[in-house]
């Protein structure tokens, strides 16, 4: 029987740790990455503060043109728009404060912050 070395059990212990999963804990809820505003706020209540932005991006899209005298592509700009909210939760001096971050009112990532108060 051959047996695996101990760096290489420790290395797969600590694989799920080493995955990033956006989720906001509250208590005993969990809004996970993809939930709208509406269960943030149902599920952890209105945050300390929160701030609004729009943010534009601008894409070059390709379009392949086909006629009798040319062939090639031509590419167009599209600028799209979507808001960007941060909501920032408090959840007292023994944790740290954790900012929900909802593109188009989905949740897509939570950092932690300092130290609550």
């Amino acid at each position: 029987m051959r047996t695996l070395p101990a760096a290489l059990v420790v290395a797969c212990l600590s694989l799920p740790s080493l995955v990033h999963a956006s989720a906001l804990r509250c208590e005993n809820k969990l809004v996970s990455e993809g939930a709208s505003q509406t269960d943030a706020l149902a599920k952890c209540g209105e945050p300390v503060t929160k701030q609004s932005r729009t943010e534009y991006v601008t894409q070059k899209v390709k379009e392949g043109t086909r006629d009798r005298t040319r062939y090639g592509e031509a590419s167009t700009e599209v600028t799209t728009s979507t808001t960007v909210e941060e909501w920032t939760y408090n959840f007292g001096p023994h944790r740290l404060m954790q900012v929900a971050i909802f593109r188009d009112g989905r949740l897509v990532d939570v950092r932690s912050g300092s130290y609550g108060y």
